[in-house]
């Protein structure tokens, strides 16, 4: 059994608690910036400043993408990370999840796909073989992503949206609920629809 630390006493931390103990593995203590709870379902939250050991693994549970980076960032290089995957995710065997990730209940990984580290692959997401996702990636609740997709780094995939086969999305994008991409985007696109659009940037003078 792992003992774990996680770092954001939110709702995002909610999921990834019940995440953790139906894995077998246990909660140790919760850390968050401005702790507005003294217990999360059960566990204690403390001031993030308390946390000091870097010899206990930790999940770092905030949904925002840009939030998780820099948590990470502030860590030492040594810090370790856990895992959590959820037992009723699809997980080919050949493919690898890096530190830090999270895969929620119902999400499926085929077989080759490659996870970077801090993403969350969110409840009933889908991502087909080959898949390449980037580090601080979020694939929300039942967003698809067809074979040999890749996903740059801290981009996020919107609920139910759909990645047509062999589209490269560049990092720091967002992709809205319910899109369907169908050719390439670069970075920092927002894009939505079926099938999606580029937000236009704000005009400059």
């Amino acid at each position: 059994m792992e003992i774990i630390n996680l770092i954001g006493a939110g709702g995002h931390a909610k999921v990834i608690v019940d995440i953790i103990q139906d894995q077998g593995n246990a909660v140790n203590c919760l850390y968050d910036a401005a702790p507005k709870c003294e217990a999360l379902k059960g566990h204690p939250v403390h001031q993030a400043s308390e946390y000091g050991s870097i010899n206990e693994p930790m999940i770092i549970c905030i949904g925002s993408n840009h939030i998780r980076q820099r948590i990470a960032q502030q860590k030492p290089a040594n810090a370790r990370y856990a895992t959590a995957i959820h037992p009723s995710a699809i997980v080919s065997d050949t493919a690898t999840i890096a530190p830090g990730t999270v895969v929620m209940q119902g999400a499926i990984i085929q077989a080759e796909a490659n996870i970077g580290r801090h993403c969350i692959v969110n409840s009933g997401a889908s991502v087909d073989h080959e898949c390449q996702i980037a580090d601080f990636v979020h694939l929300a609740p039942h967003s698809t992503l067809c074979g040999n997709v890749h996903v740059g780094e801290g981009t996020l995939i919107g609920a139910g949206a759909v990645i047509i086969p062999g589209i490269k999305i560049g990092k720091w994008c967002t992709i809205g609920a319910g899109a369907v991409v169908v050719c390439d985007l670069p970075d920092h696109t927002t894009a939505y629809g079926n099938p999606c659009r580029i937000k236009p940037l704000p005009a400059t003078e």
